[in-house]
């Protein structure tokens, strides 16, 4: 349990780093945004 929690920390720091670069945010928006739209087929 406590790896799941450890993978979840970095995933979420992860995050919040590449949030701070406006070109990487709008990367990763673009990305969740294709996910969301294949996901829904």
């Amino acid at each position: 349990m406590k790896r799941k929690g450890l993978m979840m920390t970095t995933a979420a720091l992860g995050a919040a780093y590449l949030l701070r670069n406006d070109k990487s945010r709008k990367k990763l928006m673009n990305q969740f945004q294709a996910l969301a739209d294949k996901s829904r087929r």
